[in-house]
């Protein structure tokens, strides 16, 4: 079974000269780039393309560059939350304080710190530049998709490896916020409350800085502002809920972006195209991994508790179901999603639908208008072809609508970006308990720190629960 671990480099690779969607991850030979190499515009727009490149995790599959962001951002969330199963043997039934989850957890550390190591090495180059260098138009946007990059690789570090949910924990993220060298490489946590503020930081840097209109494979101010509502609505401080409903109001009546009138179209005619894509990770060229891990030789299956999900959904016939699986020789439960030879190795980072649910969920935990918020919801449902409302109509507590928009979550944003795990966390821990009962304290809401950093950086603590082997 294939597996890439990749160790925190010193340094970083860069995409050549960014001029359109397929070069976005190139990697020439030569190209090793650290962040004394920026000396003009040209050079730094090359190692911000190395940023890009480190988010989509490319590495070799079948002798074909491959984007591994699947593997770093979709199967985990899918897989806490009861969505995905094993497709091998692997042992991994549940997600247990004595599961140890090596297969994703050290990939997923490693390519987040990749993400911010190299963000960090714009950060430092271009600020180091002499004044004329380099455009201010240029520099101002550079800077504000690093620290967007820089803010996200530490998001996910937050959201996986930390306890987010506990802002007075001293469990938070190992904030990098320099260029790694070997004299800054044992480092300690930060507190939860430190990481989300300097989140928060980066975040607000990039939307004043970072480009208005980009593309759908670059990060603009409207991923950044839909990057901070994603946040906020996890740390659900006092005013979290209220800037929320702001910022995705804001992306939905301002970023330029429209809910797709067939959802299916997005994963089978148009991808990264679609106009309601705000960031998106566009493959490499004859890359044939998602549709390998997913359907072919499925390292994740479809679980029945998402089919029943499903079930007399319009959805049930593309976005999971029996599909033939070459492993097995069979047909077996696969996530279907992605199996449109054009489009099915797109991912997915935001959509505007997301923004609609989080508006709908904020609305609903700040004691809004029930009306407003099933309002959006349906807006999304109808999208999906969805005609009958009656459970979203007959919601008559917050509880019950917030079950409704979880299931929407599900539904619609499964195997994207970690949507259907957060998603659950945000209700109460008895709620979360009653809906995945193999849940049963609070350790499971994080993973492991990897044991090959808690080996390398004798300043690391590992989270509760999870004791170094």
């Amino acid at each position: 079974m294939k597996r890439i671990s990749i160790y925190i480099s010193l340094m970083f690779f860069a995409g050549t000269q960014f001029s359109c969607k397929k070069d976005l991850n190139t990697l020439p030979g030569n190209a090793i780039v650290g962040s004394d190499v920026i000396v003009d515009s040209k050079s730094a727009q090359i190692a911000l393309n190395g940023v890009y490149f480190q988010l989509a995790a490319v590495a070799t599959y079948g002798n074909i560059p491959s984007t591994y962001f699947e593997e770093r951002h979709e199967n985990a969330g899918g897989f806490m939350s009861g969505y995905l199963a094993p497709g091998f043997d692997d042992g991994l039934a549940t997600n247990t304080p004595q599961y140890n989850g090596a297969n994703f957890v050290l990939p997923m550390w490693t390519n987040f710190y990749q993400v911010v190591n190299a963000a960090n090495g714009v950060i430092a180059g271009i600020t180091a530049l002499p004044a004329g260098k380099i455009p201010d138009s240029a520099k101002s946007r550079i800077l504000g998709e690093a620290h967007f990059l820089r803010a996200y690789g530490h998001y996910n570090l937050l959201m996986y490896y930390s306890q987010f949910f506990d802002t007075t924990s001293a469990y938070g993220v190992m904030l990098r916020k320099e260029f790694v060298t070997t004299t800054n490489i044992v480092q300690a946590r930060n507190t939860v409350k430190e990481s989300y503020d300097y989140i928060l930081a980066d975040i607000d840097t990039a939307i004043t800085n970072a480009a208005t209109v980009t593309s759908s494979y670059n990060a603009g101010t409207w991923a950044a502002k839909a990057l901070k509502a994603r946040l906020l609505i996890n740390r659900a401080g006092p005013g979290d809920y209220a800037q929320v409903i702001a910022l995705t109001q804001d992306v939905i009546s301002n970023g330029g972006y429209a809910l797709e009138d067939n959802l299916k179209d997005i994963f089978f005619q148009k991808g990264l195209a679609s106009k309601e894509v705000i960031l998106g990770i566009y493959p490499e060229p004859n890359q044939i991994i998602k549709h390998d891990d997913y359907l072919n030789y499925p390292e994740w299956n479809a679980s029945q508790e998402l089919i029943d999900l499903l079930q007399s959904d319009p959805r049930s016939t593309w976005v999971a179901g029996m599909a033939y699986n070459q492993y097995y020789g069979d047909s077996t439960l696969c996530i279907t999603k992605y199996q449109s030879d054009q489009y099915g190795e797109v991912s997915y980072i935001f959509r505007l639908t997301e923004m609609y649910l989080l508006q709908a969920e904020a609305i609903t935990r700040s004691g809004g208008s029930l009306a407003d918020a099933k309002t959006l919801l349906k807006a999304v449902m109808s999208k999906a072809g969805v005609t009958d409302f009656t459970a979203v109509d007959n919601a008559a507590t917050a509880d019950d609508l917030l079950i409704e928009i979880n299931k929407e979550v599900v539904k619609n944003l499964v195997c994207e970006d970690g949507a259907e795990w957060f998603s659950l966390l945000r209700f109460t821990f008895d709620q979360v308990k009653a809906m995945r009962p193999t849940i049963t304290d609070k350790i499971q809401y994080i993973i492991p720190i990897p044991q090959t950093e808690l080996d390398r950086n004798g300043s690391i603590k590992q989270n509760p629960g999870y004791p170094a082997q």
